[in-house]
This record gives structure tokens, sequence and C-alpha cells, in this order.
């Protein structure tokens, strides 16, 4: 079963960054990193903001884990994602195990590196499902595609913020 099968909906952001595919995989590869911007309050999160946990493995290993939990508008929110492929320095992905969200349902979400002499092209893709039930599944067909567009790009660009900043 492929993941379209499984996530029929599909979203990706792609920048460039300054750094060869190695330092960047190893940037990307830490879980407090790429999803800095779920740990701060945003518009998109409605000005919540969403605690990120590791398993002993750092979520750095296939079949680490990683948990994330907060509060939206007095609704808990949470969600737990399991490293499902790691090609150092080229490919990262984890799927969600169980996810209790407002706007998307279940998903996959990874990243590709691909070299460009001392640059990487990233592309940073997310395929996921609506929820399937109620007040979420409404607000899924309205808001999921720009969430999912959100969350990609803002792992994107904060990616291409961090080599912009670092001295060559």
């Amino acid at each position: 079963m492929t993941a379209a099968s499984v996530f029929p909906l599909h979203c990706e952001s792609a920048v460039t960054l300054n750094a060869p595919t190695e330092t960047a995989f190893a940037y990307l590869d830490d879980f407090k990193k790429l999803s800095a911007h779920m740990e701060k309050s945003s518009a998109m999160m409605m000005g919540s903001k969403m605690t990120i946990v590791t398993d002993a493995l750092d979520g750095r290993a296939l079949g680490s884990r990683v948990r994330m939990n907060g509060q939206v508008l007095g609704m808990t929110l949470s969600l737990e994602e399991m490293v499902t492929e790691r090609e150092p320095p080229f490919r990262k992905a984890w799927q969600t195990i169980d996810a209790k969200l407002l706007v998307i349902g279940q998903y996959r979400l990874g990243f590709a590196l691909s070299p460009s002499g001392n640059r990487s092209m990233l592309r940073v893709f997310i395929d996921y499902d609506l929820p399937h039930h109620g007040l979420a599944r409404w607000l899924g067909k309205l808001f999921g595609k720009t969430y999912a567009r959100w969350c990609t790009k803002q792992m994107a660009d904060d990616a291409a913020a961090h080599f912009s900043s670092t001295a060559a």
C-alpha cells in the first residue's frame, strides 16, 4: 500500500539551503529544530503552541517516537509519530501512530535533500488525510490544505533561514 493510497492529500515546499547535504541532514534530523514552529505561539495555531517530547533515540532512528501535546481554543490536541524512513544524508520520514488534531487527520511527513554543489535542495512534504468525523472534518475541509502548506513552508523556510545566517 502506497502513501498515496493511505493519505490522499499532498503538499510540499522546496528551498535551497546554503549547506551541503550532510550538514543540512544533521540539522533537520533534530525534531526540536525541524518542528520549532510548533513550539511557538502563532496565528495558525490560534495563538497556541505544542510541546515536543522525543524518546531516548531522540527521533534520530527508525522506530523512534515523538509526541506533541497542546491546546487550541480550549481543545486538547495530541499526536504521536514514529520515524519510518531514515536514509542519511538524503531522506527522512515519519508517520502518525495516533493523532487528535483539528484540521488534518493522520499523516506522513518528511523531507528529501539533494546535493547542488556546496548547497542542498530541500523538499519538505506531507501526505495526509482529513479528520473523519464531526467539526474536525468540516474544519479540515476548510483549512486542512492551508495548514499543510503552512507546516511544510515553516519547516523549509526555518531551515533556509538557519543556513543563511550560518557562517560559511
